[in-house]
């Protein structure tokens, strides 16, 4: 099924604050026709730079959805999410909380890698999405949750956070907590957590990474 497209040229031309991909998104797709459409997204700018489109991956029966909040490097070159360092850390934390990896739906708020570079030509570095540019992508992640019915939703830090609950959603106050509420016309349950990079940028590694399988550990008895 082949997306939408904008209507007219100026859409294209559209200011920042009114990109959205909500054109490029087909309506009564499955999670293939979703990945195919995705990627030829150009409902933002990420798509400029990025090497690709990383789509959400998993199965549309999985009972849990795990969102983070966008590709970093290894995602851009592979296509697929949760794949570089953070993504090994966030399945070793996932198994150990019992929940299996492999029967987890997972994606990103934003699906296109944002980066700066150091230096010219030298290493792409992650830089954060703006808030217009998860609202921008917010079409691709209602898709994915109309389709995947999750029975939980983990929620990867702050930016996955604000995406799904509004701005003024703070990991700290929430995390290792069951939440109830209104996403995307779906009264979903959630659990927030930090994000497993964020682990990996910690002083104190290990605290950290205690403290992410104990929040998993809250999604895991809420799946029952």
């Amino acid at each position: 099924m082949s997306p939408r497209t904008p209507a007219s040229p100026a859409a294209s031309r559209a200011p920042e604050d009114a990109y959205t991909a909500e054109p490029f998104v087909p309506d009564r797709a499955d999670l293939a026709a979703l990945r195919e459409a995705a990627a030829g997204c150009r409902g933002c700018p990420l798509h400029r730079d990025a090497t690709r489109t990383v789509f959400g991956a998993g199965s549309a029966g999985a009972r849990v959805m795990l969102v983070g909040e966008q590709p970093g490097d290894q995602e851009d070159r592979q296509g697929r999410p949760f794949v570089g360092p953070a993504g090994k850390l966030l399945d070793r934390a996932l198994a150990e909380a019992g929940i299996d990896p492999g029967e987890a739906y997972v994606t990103n708020a934003v699906k296109h890698f944002k980066f700066t570079r150091a230096g010219t030509g030298g290493r792409r570095i992650h830089k954060a999405p703006t808030r217009r540019e998860t609202t921008a992508c917010g079409p691709w992640l209602a898709a994915e949750l109309a389709l995947v019915e999750p029975e939980l939703i983990v929620v990867l830090g702050a930016t996955a956070g604000k995406a799904l609950l509004g701005p003024a959603f703070r990991v700290t106050r929430v995390r290792g907590t069951v939440l109830r509420e209104e996403i995307h016309g779906r009264r979903e349950r959630l659990v927030p957590t930090v994000h497993p990079s964020a682990v990996l940028r910690a002083e104190d590694r290990e605290a950290a990474y205690r403290g992410l399988v104990s929040d998993l550990r809250v999604a895991a008895r809420a799946l029952g």
